[in-house]
C-alpha cells in the first residue's frame, strides 16, 4: 500500500469520527502550552499615559489544603486552582487598591495563608484561613524598605523575610518574631549579589548583549528540600530574553550560600515566548515540583508580560534544575500521573506557512501569525464577525492541539474589568471546501487572551481557519495562530559537524553546525556534565548560536538536534568545552 493510500484511509477513518462528534475539542484536557492561559488582568500602572496592556508576572503560587493560589503582580485578586491546570480569578473582599507587586506568599501549616506585597514597599503581612473569600486581615506592624519580597517560615517554627531588586544592591534577609507580631530583627543578612565577571548569563540585555547597564538581581524565593536550602533568583531584567532563574544553595536559611554550578536553573532565551525569571516553586499533584515564571512580551511595554509554568526536578548530586525544552509547545500537565511535564511530541505545523485573510490593518499583516515572534501580530481592518484568518499547512497534517495568543493594540482597558470575553471558532479541511469545525467558541463567554485548546481526537487537515465573532478589544488583533500536531514527513536527519569554539571571554561561544535540510530550526543543549544538559536553546531557520551564558571556570557539554513538523531528529555526540 502506497504512502498516498495510507493516508486517505486514515482520512476516511477520522472523519468518521469526526461524524461523531462535531467539534474536536477536548472537554477533558490533559496538556498545557505556556503561556498559560488565564484571564490576565490589565494594567493601570501606565494608565496616566493611555497605554493599555494585559500583564501577569511575579508569580508566588502556593498549596493551601490541597489546593493552589497563586498571586500575581497588579492583578487586583489571584487565581485558584485544584490541580495546577485550571484556573479561576478570585476577586477577594479586601486587597491592595492598586494590585500587589511582586508578592510573597507562605502556607503556615495549613492553618493560615500569609501574603505580603505592598507595592510602595512598605507593608504589613496579611493573613487568612479563607483565601477563597478572601478577608483579609494586617498584622499591626509595616516593614520598610521591602522590594519583591519573599516570606518563609520553617519547619522549626523561624520566619525569614528576603527581599531584593537592584543592580547594586544584593538579595538580603531579616529574622522575623513570628511571636511578636513578625517584628523584624534589628540587623540585615547579605546573602549574596550577581557576579557578572564570572557568571554570563546574569548580564543586563537582550541576549546578554548590554555591555554598559548592569544586571538586576530580584525576586527570591527560597525552597526546603532534602534539609537543604534553595535560594533562587531572577536576573538580568525582566524585559528580556534571556530572563531566568538561579540558585544558590545552603545548610541555612540565611547562608552561607553557595552558587549553583547548573546554573541559571530556569532559563528559555528561544523560540515563540522567551524569559522564565522571577518566579516560585511549589510542590504539585503526585508531589512533583513545579517552577512558576514571567515571561517577556514587551510590546506595548518593557513590562507587558505571561507566566509560564515547568516541571522542576532535584538530580542524584542535589542539584536543581528546570526543562524548559520545547518549552512553549504542548507538555503534559501536572495531574497526568508519569507524564506530569513531559513534552507531548506535538510540533509546531504552522510555522511560515501561507496565510489570507479577511482584511489587515496598516502594516499589520496576516503572515505575522505564524512567524513564532510574539512581538509581531495581524490586526483586521473592522472587529466584527465578518473577519478570519486562514492558513495553508502546504501538506495533509494531523491536529491535536491549537493555541491562539491575542494582542493588546490600543485596548482601552485598565484594570480588573468584568464581562470580558471572547468568541470564535477554528474550522479544518482537506480540500478548502469542506470544513468541520475543531474548536467551539461560540457561546463561550470566557476571557482567554491565550487560548489554548486540545483536541478530543486528533484531526487530519490541510486548512485551518478561525473565524472571529467577538473579542473585548477595539481591535481583532492576534500575536501568534499556533497549530500543534505532526507532519507525515520524514523527520530532520541527524546533524554534522557541530563546533563549540569558546572566546577569551569564557563566558561567550559560539556553536555552529551543518545546515540541515528538511527543517524548521534547532535545539541547542548543553550542562555541566554529559548526564546533566539540563539547559536548552531553541533556534529557528540558522545553523549557530552566539551563547553568552557560561560560567567563567565551567566545563560544559554541548549536543543539538534538529526538529520540523514530523518530530525531532537523533541528538549529535556530545562535545565538551573546557
Amino acid at each position: 500500500m502506497n504512502r498516498t493510500v495510507k493516508i486517505l484511509l486514515i482520512v476516511i477513518i477520522l472523519n468518521f469520527y469526526c461524524l461523531l462528534n462535531i467539534n474536536g475539542q477536548s472537554t477533558q484536557i490533559s496538556t498545557y502550552c505556556n503561556p498559560i492561559n488565564i484571564d490576565y488582568t490589565y494594567s493601570i500602572y501606565n494608565a496616566n499615559e493611555n497605554i493599555s496592556y494585559r500583564s501577569g508576572a511575579d508569580p508566588a503560587v502556593v498549596k493551601f489544603r490541597n489546593e493552589y493560589y497563586m498571586f500575581v503582580t497588579r492583578s487586583m485578586g489571584y487565581w485558584h486552582s485544584i490541580d495546577l491546570l485550571h484556573w479561576s480569578f478570585i476577586n477577594p473582599e479586601k486587597w491592595y487598591f492598586q494590585g500587589s507587586n511582586a508578592p510573597a506568599a507562605h502556607n503556615y501549616n495549613d492553618s493560615v495563608l500569609y501574603v505580603t506585597g505592598d507595592p510602595s514597599g512598605s507593608m504589613s503581612i496579611l493573613y487568612t484561613d479563607n483565601p477563597k473569600k478572601g478577608d483579609w486581615k494586617a498584622i499591626p506592624l509595616i516593614i520598610h524598605d521591602l522590594q519583591d519580597p519573599a516570606l518563609f517560615i520553617d519547619d522549626d517554627g523561624k520566619a525569614y523575610m528576603f527581599w531584593g531588586s537592584s543592580n547594586t544592591y544584593p538579595i538580603r534577609a531579616k529574622t522575623l518574631d513570628k511571636e511578636d507580631m513578625f517584628r523584624p530583627s534589628k540587623n540585615t543578612y547579605e546573602l549574596f549579589n550577581l557576579d557578572e565577571n564570572n557568571h554570563g548569563w546574569e548580564r543586563f540585555g537582550e541576549n546578554h548583549g548590554d555591555k554598559v547597564l548592569k544586571g538586576y538581581i530580584e525576586g527570591p524565593w527560597l525552597t526546603k528540600y532534602n534539609n537543604t536550602y534553595y535560594m533562587q533568583y531572577a536576573a538580568p531584567g525582566t524585559e528580556f530574553n534571556v530572563y531566568g532563574d538561579g540558585v544558590y544553595i545552603s545548610d541555612s536559611p540565611l547562608g552561607p550560600y553557595r552558587y549553583a554550578p547548573n546554573n541559571p536553573i530556569s532559563y528559555k532565551p528561544g523560540g515563540f515566548m522567551n524569559g522564565a525569571g522571577h518566579g516560585s516553586t511549589v510542590i504539585g499533584p503526585k508531589n512533583k515540583y513545579w517552577h512558576f515564571a514571567s515571561m517577556a512580551v514587551s510590546i506595548n511595554v518593557n513590562w507587558e508580560r505571561r507566566i509560564c509554568m515547568f516541571p522542576i526536578y532535584f538530580d542524584k548530586d542535589g542539584l536543581m534544575y528546570t526543562n524548559t525544552s520545547f518549552g512553549d509547545y504542548p507538555h503534559y500537565a501536572p495531574a497526568i500521573a508519569g507524564k506530569m511535564g513531559e513534552f507531548t511530541g506535538w510540533m509546531l505545523i504552522s510555522y511560515k506557512k501561507s496565510v489570507k485573510a479577511s482584511s489587515y490593518y496598516d502594516k499589520y499583516k496576516p503572515e505575522n501569525i505564524v512567524d513564532e515572534n510574539v512581538k509581531t501580530f495581524w490586526i483586521a481592518e473592522k472587529n466584527d464577525d465578518k473577519q478570519w484568518i486562514e492558513i495553508d499547512l502546504l501538506n495533509i497534517g494531523t491536529v491535536y492541539a491549537i493555541q491562539i495568543n491575542y494582542h493588546d493594540y490600543q485596548s482601552n482597558i485598565y484594570g480588573k474589568v468584568q464581562g470580558l470575553y471572547h468568541s470564535y471558532f477554528i474550522e479544518g479541511s482537506i480540500d478548502e471546501k469542506n470544513w468541520s469545525i475543531l474548536v467551539d467558541r461560540k457561546n463561550d463567554y470566557k476571557d482567554v487572551p491565550n487560548d489554548y485548546v486540545e483536541l478530543d481526537f486528533p484531526q487530519i487537515v490541510r486548512y485551518i481557519r478561525y473565524k472571529n465573532i467577538h473579542v473585548p478589544t477595539p481591535k481583532l488583533s492576534i500575536s501568534d495562530l499556533r497549530i500543534f500536531g505532526r507532519g507525515h514527513g520524514q523527520i530532520p536527519a541527524k546533524i554534522k559537524n557541530l563546533v563549540v569554539n569558546r572566546y577569551t571571554d569564557r563566558r561567550d561561544t559560539m556553536i555552529t553546525w551543518d545546515q540541515q535540510e528538511n527543517c524548521q530550526g534547532y535545539n541547542i543543549l548543553w550542562g555541566i556534565a554529559p548526564d546533566k544538559l539540563y539547559n536548552s536553546w531553541m533556534v529557528y531557520d540558522k545553523n549557530f548560536l552566539e551563547l553568552k551564558s557560561l560560567t567563567v571556570d565551567q566545563s560544559y557539554y554541548f549536543s543539538v538536534e534538529a526538529f520540523n513538523e514530523n518530530g525531532i531528529s537523533e541528538r549529535t555526540m556530545i562535545v565538551k568545552s573546557e
